[in-house]
């Protein structure tokens, strides 16, 4: 939800600072279903390092109490790299990501490196790790040769 009424349309627009209100986002949360109350849910979500990670963000500032976990919370984001530009066309289509606008082609290999070696540790998780992935693969080898 964060995603699609704040983060796209801020970087579709070219804006490279926009914020986040919690209370507003919790009512957009509820009028679909989410519980109320869950207020550090939500503050915790568009703090964490993946959502931030996977939309080219990062944290310019976050507003509100001490603890950072209440309706009161705003949420201030920047582009990554200040001189960012955002572009559309990620990982899956229509999702923004931001490409520092003085990117090296070094640099550039680099991050597209990354975001594959994030995808092989999620896929590897999902087969309990690197060894029984290997497994995996090596019990696909033994049933070829049998056959």
């Amino acid at each position: 939800m964060a995603l699609e009424k704040y983060v796209q349309p801020a970087l579709l627009a070219g804006r490279i600072q926009f914020s986040v209100a919690v209370r507003d986002l919790m009512n957009h949360l509820q009028a679909r279903g989410f519980p109320q109350r869950n207020w550090p849910q939500v503050c915790t979500a568009i703090q964490t390092q993946k959502f931030l990670r996977e939309n080219g963000l990062e944290i310019e500032r976050v507003d509100g109490p001490a603890k950072k976990l209440s309706s009161t919370v705003v949420v201030r984001y920047q582009v990554a790299g200040r001189g960012a530009r955002p572009i559309a066309g990620g990982a899956e289509l229509g999702e923004p990501v931001a490409i520092p606008a003085d990117e090296t082609a070094s640099e550039r290999a680099f991050r597209l490196c990354e975001k594959l070696r994030g995808l092989l540790k999620e896929e590897l998780a999902e087969y309990g790790g690197g060894e029984a992935f290997l497994r995996w693969i090596r019990s696909e080898e033994e049933d070829e040769d049998a056959a």
